[in-house]
Order: C-alpha cells, then structure tokens, then sequence
C-alpha cells in the first residue's frame, strides 16, 4: 500500500514534541515545540495553559490562500507521555490521520526535514506514547538531529543544546519546515 498524499487541509492538530522547562527548550529533543511556538508567533496567537499541555487554536492561511483553524499543542508532560494530550482530542472527534506531529530524528542528518505517514516510533519516546494511545497511522514531521556515535550516548545527546554552528541555522530550518507544512 502506498503513503497517502499529505494534504494539509485535512490536518486539525499539529503537536510539537519536546520537554517542558526552560532548561530544555533549546535542546534538539525540543524541536518540535520550536517549530510550533513560531506557528503560533506568526499567526499572532498566544499560549493557553491547562495541566497536560500549552495549547493554541489559530487560524492558519495555506500556500493557496485559504483560511482554516488547527490546534497547535506542546505536550507539558515530558517526552515519555506525550500521548497523555490525546484522549481529550478523540473526544472531540480528531482522528488519527487529521495529526501532525513534529519531532527529532535521530536517523536523519542535522537540518534534513521530512513529511511522513504512519511508521514504528524508533526508539522515540514521545512518539511511542503517542502510538501506544492512537496507533501509528497519523502524520510526522521529521526534523533531522543527526545521531552520536555510540548508542549509549543517545539519552545525553538529545536532551543537549544545538552545537553553537546548528543553532545558527535553526531560524531558517524552522521556517523551512513550516512551509514544507503548509506546501507539500
């Protein structure tokens, strides 16, 4: 069976994985709420608060000019439960393949930016609680970390900041990947 044709007026909820905290929010692990805290910087909405998650409904134009609402959400429940976010949106009629979740990658060099449909998690935690509740059937987008040499480093290596050279290039990479969102 073929990927289906991302298409992003069928997306409802856009998740950006990461750890909640100042301490991590320039760590490669916390890509994914980088990307989304500029979504919702550029449409001009601002954070909400509940106990699980920072969320924001915001009304996002496409490449063709239309207009459409999505909730962006920062799971606050650290990597390992990020799926804790998702009984609320089931609830609400959200199904898995109207999900965007952006994340790591550890298996795709520094900077490499990719859309993707369904897949295991890869050792990926946040993903793997995501699964776990809903099922690997729902949209990722990947943005690539690179990995360290030895496997034992892992743990340590996400959860540090982007090498001075890397942060340097993080701005226009979070912009590339919200284009890639919006026009694939």
């Amino acid at each position: 069976m073929s990927e289906p044709k991302y298409d992003f007026s069928k997306i409802k909820l856009i998740i950006g994985l990461g750890n909640p905290g100042a301490k991590y929010l320039r760590t490669r692990h916390s890509i994914g709420f980088r990307i989304v805290d500029k979504i919702a910087e550029n449409s001009g909405f601002s954070w909400a608060e509940s106990n699980l998650m920072h969320y924001s409904n915001v009304q996002l134009t496409d490449a063709e000019g239309n207009v459409k609402f999505v909730t962006l959400v920062k799971p606050m429940t650290y990597m390992n439960e990020s799926g804790k976010i998702l009984p609320q949106f089931q609830k609400k009629g959200i199904k898995p393949e109207e999900i965007l979740v952006i994340h790591d990658e550890l298996e795709k060099t520094f900077g490499n930016i990719s859309l993707k449909f369904s897949g295991s998690h890869k050792g990926h935690n946040g993903l793997r609680s995501i699964i776990s509740l809903i099922g690997k059937d729902f949209w990722r987008l990947k943005f690539g970390i690179g990995r360290p040499e030895r496997r034992e480093e892992v743990s340590d290596y996400v959860l540090r900041p982007f090498p001075v050279d890397q942060e340097a290039k993080i701005s226009e990479l979070i912009d590339q990947a919200i284009s890639l969102i919006w026009n694939k």
